[in-house]
């Protein structure tokens, strides 16, 4: 309304719209005060109310007595698509959303100011936008700008068409936006439209340009980030400390205990990425119900009888890699990091591990590997293949000891060698006690001699997983989830889908990716379930660490609501290195089998649900506030009190 050279033709349509149940309307300041000079009150007239006055004018009274009607039938603003999508003049706050009052319409109409009055003698407004943390997505205008930016969830669409600017739409529930120019300057605004450019600089301010448009540089919404990254610099604490209740698309709610958040913030602050970085964090994994076999603690059949007992036909069985679980967060180039994630200078991207951190401490060879990475990405057609300029992947690092070297000397090495360098010595005077036919002295030899062959199967096991790393051609990478994507995740993808997509990603670099070996299982042939068990025995007899065990669909659910997502099966001798050398010596075995997988089983399902919804919410285009709510939360369950070694 106002200002345009058309307003009653505007009318007409708008309301035939409304008639028609192809529109909805919310009012603005303007229409209102339309509507209470039609109802014979008196107000100011200007800012464009005297030019729709004077085209209102020959029209019969029969329209503008519809008009009236029409624009006093308008409530405030609408909420839409199950709360999901708010729709107000000026915007709304999270508290105003649904309800009915003077105040609400007013914010819905006006906003709100600060009560000052800028150069231009018009009211600076509060830009409550900036505080928003509410669910739901909130359009609105009022207040024009030069380009639509997002602004933790809420977008301002009025981009000042009637002075010159342009005339933009929100496409939902897709967020794209479609903008066309004004064909011409309807009225000299009173304050310049750009007149909001930020005093500091943004991410925006300074990118990288790419000097070949990538596939997302057609993407309006990914575009148009700069304000949401600048607001994404600082983070409130006050949204991850205290008791958190995080509510989930796969579970209607997680909760996080006070005392597990300040643990989880100790090592935020001290030790993590740029939360910029951390778009997903990795659930653990349950490993199976104990299995009741001679000197088996873990054995595939409990993995397929759970999943069968809970109605999954199919399972994709894994070999299990011993490497260090990581994520890896790729750009093609430095601008697509800066455009998707607002990080300046910080390179093409991080390989970090489950608690947040750094993968690489060499800075030289955290470049050469990304640089790598990128270029076979590159070879394998993957950004044209996936209309991507970014990637986010779960993989495994190997070797083991390119991260865990330092524990590997003080904690397994060093027990192989205390073992390895006393118990000869033991055995030795034992055999001469032996020998002397002194009481329990046989018993006790039989006992060492046992022990000293456990240690050394022990030092072979840990030693399998661990290679001198001194250079690029050391590191191998083995990715086993393709995560997400410009505007899209993949949870919806089975498992096979995911390691025949990373197998042909291998082949573009073999010697830095390793596919992973793997095959489907149908849980109801007989033959094919045991032939899976004779895999997982061969590949555990040579050394391997065992197989993962999953259900065909990423997102397995059952009658009774989410199953486990995966679970570990691991070798005999791979838990020597859990367990300690000694673990399958009489009385050890069998205490290891009261072992309870129930709260590990729990502890899995939330940090599940928490990775898929952060990233889902990273994809979406939802402020770093609501993406790091759940990535904290993962990190914040991981201080839980479950036994480590399940």
């Amino acid at each position: 309304m106002d200002r345009g050279p058309a307003s009653p033709q505007v009318l007409r349509l708008v309301m035939s719209m409304v008639r028609d149940g192809s529109a909805l309307c919310v009012p603005g300041n303007h229409d209102i005060k339309l509507l209470r000079h039609l109802n014979g009150k008196n107000v100011t007239v200007n800012h464009g109310l005297a030019e729709t006055l004077a085209q209102l004018e020959p029209e019969p009274e029969a329209f503008k007595s519809e008009v009236r009607r029409f624009l006093d039938g308008l409530v405030s603003h609408y909420v839409l698509d199950g709360g999901k999508l708010v729709v107000a003049h000026a915007g709304l706050t999270e508290e105003m959303q649904g309800r009915g009052s003077g105040a609400v319409r007013a914010f819905a109409l006006f906003g709100e100011s600060t009560g000052e009055i800028d150069e231009f003698g018009l009211p600076v407004r509060y830009e409550w936008a900036r505080e928003y943390r509410g669910r739901a997505m909130v359009a609105f205008g009022h207040t024009p700008v030069p380009e639509a930016e997002w602004l933790n969830n809420t977008i301002d669409l009025d981009t000042g068409c009637v002075f010159g600017g342009r005339l933009t739409a929100l496409r939902y529930p897709e967020r794209e936006l479609v903008a066309v120019p004004a064909a011409q300057v309807y009225c000299e605004p009173a304050r310049p439209l750009n007149y909001r450019s930020r005093s500091t600089t943004s991410s925006a301010d300074s990118v990288v340009r790419d000097p070949e448009q990538s596939p997302d540089s057609r993407n309006t919404e990914s575009a148009l980030q700069s304000a949401q990254h600048e607001q994404d610099d600082l983070l409130d604490i006050r949204d991850v400390t205290g008791k958190q209740f995080i509510e989930t698309r796969l579970m209607r709610g997680v909760t996080i205990r006070e005392d597990n958040a300040v643990a989880a913030l100790e090592v935020m602050s001290s030790f993590a990425l740029h939360p910029k970085w951390l778009l997903y964090l990795p659930p653990t994994m349950s490993p199976t119900e104990t299995s009741a076999l001679p000197d088996l603690l873990e054995h595939p059949a409990e993995a397929f009888d759970y999943y069968k007992r809970l109605g999954v036909e199919r399972v994709v069985c894994e070999e299990k890699h011993m490497g260090s679980r990581v994520v890896v967060v790729l750009g093609r180039n430095e601008a697509a990091i800066q455009r998707r994630l607002g990080l300046v200078g910080e390179g093409i991207g991080k390989v970090y591990t489950r608690t947040g951190r750094n993968f690489f401490t060499d800075a030289a060879l955290e470049t050469a590997f990304l640089a790598r990475l990128r270029d076979a990405l590159s070879t394998a057609g993957f950004w044209e293949k996936f209309y991507t300029d970014w990637v986010c992947l779960d993989a495994e690092l190997l070797p083991w000891s390119a991260k865990a070297q330092e524990l590997v000397k003080t904690q397994y090495a060093a027990v192989a060698a205390a073992a390895l360098a006393a118990l000869p010595q033991v055995e030795a005077a034992l055999t001469e006690a032996a020998a002397r036919q002194l009481d329990g002295a046989e018993a006790l030899l039989a006992r060492t001699t046992a022990r000293h062959q456990a240690a050394a199967h022990y030092a072979d096991a840990y030693r399998r997983y661990c290679w001198p790393v001194h250079s690029l051609d050391d590191l191998k990478l083995a990715p086993f989830h393709l995560l997400a994507t410009e505007g899209k995740t993949y949870f919806d993808r089975d498992h096979a889908w995911h390691m025949e997509t990373l197998r042909t990603l291998a082949l573009a670099d073999p010697s830095l990716l390793r596919a992973t070996p793997y095959r489907v299982v149908p849980l109801t042939n007989p033959a094919e379930v045991e032939a899976a068990i004779q895999w997982w025995t061969d590949l555990t007899a040579a050394g391997g660490e065992g197989m993962v065990v999953k259900p065909y669909d990423f997102i397995p659910q059952g009658k009774g609501g989410l199953l486990q997502p995966a679970l570990k099966c691991r070798g005999r001798e791979y838990l020597r290195i859990i367990y300690g050398p000694d673990y399958l010596l009489p009385g050890h075995l069998d205490r290891l089998r009261q072992r309870n997988v129930k709260a590990k089983r729990n502890l899995a399902l939330r940090e599940f649900a928490l990775g898929v919804e952060g990233l889902e919410r990273f994809v979406a285009g939802q402020p770093l506030c609501r993406v790091h709510q759940c990535v904290f939360g993962v990190l914040a369950l991981e201080s839980e009190a479950v036994d480590p070694r399940l």
